[in-house]
């Protein structure tokens, strides 16, 4: 009898199995561009923030950073916040949250450069010691990189595991003269996060930002 229950118990861990210790929550990282004209977007860019707070669940991390001469740093986080587990506290939070970025949208200064490279770099930390499931990476830009003289920013980026989408991708004055120019943004921007091991898509239409989480 006692030979069976020894190997009763010895036999109970793989009848229950192994416990699933896979994170399932998210964590985004939205980055915003108030350089030159794009600045006039920010309101756009509040309404997606909205959207995101309304969809995020409690255990889900989110930030908000802007994008400016020098963005590998947290003094340009806006807002951050891993979500409580506890549903009337994770909504308190999301509505603080909101204030601050409220307060942002109201009070942002545009910036002369655009440091994209260094935004990202600096998301894939935030959502890596968030330790979130699944990433994302939003970029609420038009793209176009514009570095300080002397900043190195041409070497490959390691985003791997995260879904980067580029969100409202405007098109500048120069694209219309030239269109190709805006292409071979867009797809020098995706052969470069999926080449970090990252996958790519973007979200133009912001009646559809559903979107954001596809795939």
């Amino acid at each position: 009898m006692k030979k069976y229950l020894a190997l009763i118990l010895l036999l109970l861990p793989f009848l229950w199995g192994c416990p699933d210790t896979t994170s399932h929550s998210r964590g985004v990282y939205m980055l915003l561009d108030t350089s030159g004209t794009y600045k006039k977007e920010l309101k756009r860019a509040e309404a997606i923030i909205n959207y995101l707070l309304g969809t995020l669940q409690p255990g889900d991390s989110m930030a908000v950073a802007r994008i400016d001469s020098g963005s590998f740093s947290e003094k340009d986080i806006v807002a951050k916040m891993t979500f409580d587990k506890r549903p009337s506290v994770a909504n308190q939070q999301k509505r603080l949250f909101k204030q601050k970025i409220d307060d942002f949208v109201k009070t942002a200064k545009g910036s002369a450069y655009t440091d994209i490279t260094g935004g990202v770099l600096q998301s894939v930390e935030f959502l890596n010691e968030a330790g979130a499931g699944q990433k994302y990476i939003l970029i609420f830009s038009d793209l176009k990189e514009e570095l300080v003289k002397g900043q190195i920013r041409n070497f490959p980026i390691q985003v791997d595991g995260c879904n980067v989408v580029a969100l409202n991708v405007t098109k500048l004055r120069s694209d219309n003269v030239d269109p190709r120019e805006y292409y071979k943004r867009v797809a020098d921007w995706r052969a470069r996060v999926e080449a970090g091991g990252g996958k790519w898509r973007i979200v133009n239409d912001l009646e559809r930002l559903e979107n954001i989480f596809e795939g």
